[in-house]
Parts: C-alpha cells; structure tokens; sequence
C-alpha cells in the first residue's frame, strides 16, 4: 500500500512538473531565456500583457511596445479635392476647392491647415460649404490661405473632417504635399 501511494505520489509530482515548468521558463526572465514570442499587439494583448489606454492602444512585453494598428476609413470616398492637386507649385493665396460628403462638415465648414516641411504651420482656416451641408451627398467647399512663403521648397496642406465629438474613431484626413513657389 505505501508502496502504490508513493508512485502516486511521484506520478503527481512528475505531471506537475511536466506541466508547470514549461510555463515556469517561458514567465521569468532570469532564467536567460525569451519570455516568448510575442511579436504583435495582437499576440500581447492575446496573452493578457496590460494594455495602455492611449490610442491607438499599446501593449508591452519585455521592454517592446506593440501599437495596435487602426484603420482608417477611405477618405476617396469622402472628399475630393480639384485644387490644388499633388505636388502643385503653390503661392499666396492658395485657393483650396473641392467636394465633400456632408458629414465631413459640422456646421457647414470643416478645418484646413497648411505646413511646411518642418512642420511649422503657416495658414489655418475653415472651409466652408457652397450649398446645403446636411446631406450625406458630396457638398462643394472653398477656401482660401494667405501665408508667408518658408524657407522649406515643399510642405503639406491637411483638410481634416469636421469632429466635434472628439472622438478618434470619427477622425479622417487628407493631406496634400505642395511645392511653394
């Protein structure tokens, strides 16, 4: 009877062992080996690392930061911009038109920002609708900067939809590069 309580007993113990001591290796780092695989936020959020509200979100394992990835809604869908187009050669004042989908606005204007190379901003102004904003239809804009040319050649012109909320997930952009005259 001793004898069968003993191999019980060891039998326990090994099984233990067995599956313990993997996990045990794999959470310390002392022991010099990697922690484990974690390559993504997607992978440590997964394992139960804590995660930042920051956003987009963080998480962090054994001195690495993984930052999740947000995707963006398509903005071709939502504005089009005729002028000025890509790489255009831009002086002062710089008209800005084109079209968007009405709930780029609030309160019939969205905000329009100019910058240079350094990211210095040198003309900001607000967009306004030509027509009935409350539609979910495109809507024309206009919009004209004056600005003071740089000392940088090229910069970027950021028309960004209109969110009141404050929400992140309610944020879309365009941005335009321009070359200044």
């Amino acid at each position: 009877m001793k004898g069968l309580l003993a191999i019980v007993a060891l039998a326990v113990v090994a099984v233990g062992v067995f599956l313990f001591l993997p996990t045990a290796k794999s959470r310390w780092s002392s022991l010099g080996e990697p922690r484990s695989t974690i390559d993504s936020f997607k992978a440590c959020a997964a394992a139960g690392y804590p995660i930042q509200e920051s956003y987009p979100r963080r998480c962090s394992v054994e001195g690495k930061t993984f930052t999740e990835t947000v995707v963006l809604p398509d903005v071709a869908n939502l504005i089009h911009v005729k002028a000025p187009l890509p790489d255009t050669l831009v002086g002062s004042p710089l008209l800005i038109v084109g079209e968007a989908r009405g709930n780029w606005y609030f309160e019939a204007s969205f905000p329009v920002r100019l910058i240079d190379a350094a990211g210095t901003l040198l003309a900001e102004a607000p967009a306004q609708a030509k027509s009935d904003w409350m539609t979910t239809e495109f809507v024309p804009f206009e919009v004209e900067l004056d600005f003071q040319l740089p000392t940088t050649e090229t910069g970027t012109l950021i028309l960004k939809k209109d969110n009141p909320s404050g929400l992140p997930e309610h944020d879309a952009s365009v941005s335009i590069p321009v070359r200044f005259k």
